[in-house]
C-alpha cells in the first residue's frame, strides 16, 4: 500500500506540539507494517537549520495561487535507519520565518501559506509517480488536499484512485479565514457554501477536509464521540455527526525508542518492571541534585509536565497543591510553560512551601524524561484532551496517572477500583467533573493506594506492561486504509 503522509510539522523537522510527534512517528510505524510511506512537510527555517541530511530533489514547479503562482522547490531527506522517505516543500517567502505559524499572533498570510502547501503537495504526488493508495492529511493546514484531489486532480492517474483520510488532532483549531481567501484556492466559488467550505461567512479549511475526505479520523474513540456534540465539535458537531459512519478514533502511540526507561539516555539508571523501585530511586537522586536539594524527598512525588494553561487543568492543580502542601503527605514537581498569571501563581505557591513544591518554568526534554521516571504519580486533569501523551509516558515509566474522564484519557487509563485492582486491569485513577474536588479526591485515592506497597507494585507493573507503541496504533490505521480502499 502506497501512503502519502501530509503534515504541517513533524519530528525531527519542526515542532510546536503533539502533531509533530504523531507525524514523525506514524510513517515509520506504517513502513514497518509493509506500507510504502512518504512524508511531506514544509521546508521551514527551523527544519533547514538542524543539520539534517536535506538536499535538493531536483524537482521544481509553479503552484497556482489565485490569479498568480508561487514557485515550489522540493527538498528530500533520507536519514540513516529510516524506512519512510521525507520531502520538504520550500518557498522562502512563505516558510523562511522564525516560527511555524506566527509570533504574538498568527501570520496574516497563513491562509496563502497552507493553501500553497496543500496544492504543492498534490502536485508533488503527481510528479512522484503513482498510483497512490492513501493521502493521509493531518489538521486544518492540509484540509484542502481532499478537495483538490476530488475537484481538480481526479483525472490525474497518480491520485485518481487515491483515498483520502482527514485526521483531526484538535477541533479547537480549524483554519478559518476571510472569505476572499477562497480566491487563492483555485476552487470554484460554487463550493463556498454551508454544505462544503463556508463556515459563518468564512473559509474553513478543516471543515473542507472533513467534507471531501473519504474517511475522517481523530486521536481517540471517546474524542470521536465528543466532537459529534457541543461543545466538543466547536461548531462542526452537526457535520461530524453526519459523517459518523466514516469517523473513527485511533489512539496515538508513543515512540518507544525515545520513551523507554530500559534504554533512556536521560536517566541515570535504566530500569524495567522488575527493578522499577531501584530505577525510580536513582532518578529521584538525580532530580534532587538538579533542583539543588541535598537528597531526595522520601514522600511520594506527584508531578505535572505540560502546558500551564486552563485546558490542561492548571487551576485545579494550583488549588490541589495549595491544599495538600501543608499536610506533609506529598512532594510536588511542576514542569512547563504557560500564561504569565499561571506561572506567577505557581512561583508564589512554591515559595510559600520550600522543600515541598518544585516549579521549573520552561521546557527541557531531558528533564521531562527524568521527572516521569522519578515521579510516583502524574497529574493529567485536562478540561478536554483529544488523546494526550503524558498519561502514556507516565504508564511507561511506572508513574501512575491521575486523569479526568475525557477524550483519550478515559480511553487509555483504567480506574483503580477494588474490582479492577483484583482483576489486574487498573492503570491509574480517574475522576469525572472538571473541578478541584474531583482531582483532590482522585489524588487522595492514589495516595491511599500508594501506602499499600504490594498492591502499588502490582498497579505499577500492570501500567508499565501496556502497549502504547506506534506499532499498535499503526495497525489500526492500516485497517482503516484497507477498509476505505475496499469502498467500505
Amino acid at each position: 500500500m502506497r501512503v502519502l503522509e501530509i503534515a504541517s510539522e513533524a519530528v525531527p523537522f519542526a515542532k510546536t506540539g503533539g502533531l509533530a510527534d504523531v507525524a514523525g512517528a506514524l510513517p515509520e510505524a506504517l513502513a514497518g507494517l509493509g506500507c510504502e510511506v512518504t512524508l511531506v512537510v514544509p521546508a521551514y527555517a527551523e527544519a533547514l537549520g538542524k543539520g539534517l541530511p536535506i538536499e535538493p530533489a531536483g524537482i521544481e514547479f509553479d503552484v497556482p495561487i489565485g490569479t498568480g503562482s508561487r514557485r515550489a522547490r522540493i527538498l528530500r531527506c533520507r536519514r540513516e535507519g529510516q524506512r519512510a522517505d521525507a520531502y520538504l516543500i520550500a518557498n522562502d517567502d512563505l516558510f523562511d520565518r522564525p516560527t511555524l505559524y506566527g509570533g504574538a499572533g498568527d501570520y496574516p498570510d497563513n491562509a496563502e501559506r497552507f493553501i500553497f502547501f496543500s496544492r504543492a503537495t498534490v502536485e508533488l504526488a503527481c510528479r512522484l509517480g503513482g498510483p497512490w493508495d492513501i493521502l493521509h492529511c493531518h489538521d486544518w493546514q492540509t484540509g484542502l488536499v481532499p478537495a483538490y484531489r476530488r475537484l481538480l486532480y481526479a483525472s490525474n492517474p497518480a491520485v485518481a484512485n487515491a483515498r483520502t483520510v482527514m485526521t483531526i488532532h484538535n477541533m479547537a483549531y480549524q483554519g478559518t479565514f476571510w472569505h476572499w481567501d477562497m480566491l487563492l484556492t483555485g476552487i470554484d466559488w460554487s463550493h463556498f457554501t454551508w454544505r462544503e467550505m463556508e463556515f459563518y461567512g468564512q473559509l474553513n479549511l478543516l471543515k473542507t477536509g472533513i467534507v471531501f475526505a473519504d474517511a475522517v479520523s481523530t486521536v481517540s474513540p471517546t474524542y470521536a464521540r465528543e466532537i459529534q456534540a457541543t461543545p466538543g465539535g466547536c461548531g462542526l458537531e452537526g457535520l461530524l455527526a453526519s459523517r459518523r459512519d466514516s469517523l473513527v478514533g485511533i489512539v496515538n502511540g508513543i515512540d518507544t525508542s525515545l520513551w523507554n526507561p530500559a534504554c533512556d539516555p536521560h536517566l541515570p539508571r535504566a530500569f524495567g518492571e522488575n527493578d522499577v523501585e531501584d530505577g525510580k530511586y536513582a532518578a529521584r537522586v538525580a532530580l534532587a541534585a538538579r533542583l539543588g536539594h541535598a537528597a531526595p524527598d522520601a514522600r511520594p512525588l506527584v508531578a505535572f509536565v505540560g502546558r500551564l494553561v486552563e485546558q490542561k487543568g492548571i487551576t485545579l492543580i494550583l488549588d490541589a497543591i495549595t491544599k495538600l502542601a501543608g499536610t506533609g503527605r506529598v512532594h510536588f514537581m511542576i514542569l512547563g510553560t504557560g500564561g504569565e498569571a499561571e506561572e506567577q501563581s505557581l512561583r508564589r505557591v512554591a515559595a510559600a512551601y520550600p522543600g515541598t513544591i518544585d516549579v521549573v518554568i520552561g521546557f527541557d526534554e531531558g528533564l521531562a524524561h527524568l521527572v516521569q521516571a522519578a515521579a510516583d504519580i502524574t497529574l493529567v486533569p485536562s478540561r478536554f484532551e483529544p488523546c494526550g501523551l503524558t498519561q502514556l509516558y507516565a504508564q511507561r515509566y511506572g508513574s501512575i496517572p491521575v486523569v479526568r474522564a475525557t477524550g483519550g484519557l478515559i480511553d487509555t487509563v483504567v480506574d483503580a477500583t477494588p474490582e479492577t485492582i483484583r482483576a489486574g486491569s487498573a492503570t491509574g485513577f480517574v475522576f469525572q467533573g472538571f473541578d478541584a474536588a474531583g482531582l483532590e479526591h482522585a489524588l487522595g485515592r492514589a495516595l491511599v493506594a500508594y501506602d499499600d506497597k504490594p498492591a502499588w507494585r502490582r498497579l505499577v507493573g500492570h501500567a508499565m506492561r501496556q502497549d502504547w507503541s506506534w506499532q499498535a496504533s499503526g495497525r489500526e490505521y492500516v485497517r482503516l486504509f484497507e477498509r476505505i480502499r475496499a469502498g467500505a
